[in-house]
């Protein structure tokens, strides 16, 4: 069996980034960032290689989340001052590398399709130096956030229980399908109050996608809400570090850890 063939289902042609995951949403506020540095350092910590991408482009807050000051940052590689890969940084505590968005700026977010169709083929030669890239993409599904999760192989969708998170997070699929119906995209469901009231949420947003798309996209996993994850983001530390035996962080290493077997 290839190693392309062990990520992908049968039904599912390999024609993006094997090793690339998009981090998804259809709002804000449902803990996409976290989750996306979250699941960085638990792919780290299970011996990848991992690059993080900050693709929301104009409200990049990887490195906030993470109290670093980079001194490379994606917007010197859209004034093509530096490439893509020089712009990576290793950020040695968590043990793999970010590259950083710019906070801000107007520039990014309003991108020429021209330069995000150059983006995303030069985040696809990046990728082949790492065992796994991880993109945290802007929330919603403008041009900008579709042009940017093109080169994934898996999208994962993160949702909450609350009505407008399940309805955005729908309206994602729904575009990202029509777009491409061999599209690998997965959902989770953030702060659940429990794994079963994570399954029922799920429940839900599989039934709408059953019953209008014809699509019934897999479960990725269940993070428990955690208070640990908010005292990690305030004093901007992974959660992995500070709070490593919490609930949040164990099940991110273990949707980290059957990420690549497969839906």
């Amino acid at each position: 069996m290839t190693e392309a063939s062990s990520v992908f289902p049968a039904n599912i042609t390999p024609l993006r980034g094997h090793n690339v995951v998009a981090v998804a949403s259809g709002k804000g506020g449902v803990g996409k960032t976290w989750f996306s540095i979250t699941l960085t350092h638990a792919l780290t910590k299970l011996g990848r290689r991992a690059l993080l991408f900050d693709g929301d482009l104009g409200l990049a807050n990887v490195d906030i989340q993470l109290g670093l000051m980079p001194k490379r940052d994606l917007g010197s590689v859209v004034e093509r001052r530096m490439s893509l890969q020089t712009a990576a940084e290793r950020f040695e505590d968590g043990g793999f590398d970010i590259i950083a968005g710019r906070s801000g700026s107007g520039n990014l977010a309003n991108l020429t399709v021209q330069r995000l169709n150059e983006l995303r083929a030069d985040l696809l030669e990046v990728a082949r130096n790492y065992d796994a890239v991880v993109i945290d993409l802007g929330a919603g599904v403008d041009r900008t956030v579709r042009q940017l999760s093109g080169p994934a192989g898996i999208t994962l969708v993160v949702t909450t229980d609350e009505p407008t998170s399940l309805t955005d997070a729908y309206a994602f699929i729904k575009v990202t399908h029509a777009a491409n119906p061999n599209a690998d995209l997965r959902v989770v469901v953030n702060m659940a109050s429990s794994m079963r009231e994570g399954e029922r949420t799920y429940v839900t947003i599989l039934k709408a996608c059953q019953n209008f798309l014809k699509f019934s996209p897999p479960l990725a996993g269940i993070i428990r809400r955690d208070q640990k994850v908010r005292d990690a983001i305030r004093n901007q530390v992974p959660l992995l570090m500070r709070s490593p035996s919490s609930d949040a962080a164990s099940d991110v290493r273990n949707l980290a850890a059957k990420l690549f077997a497969g839906p």
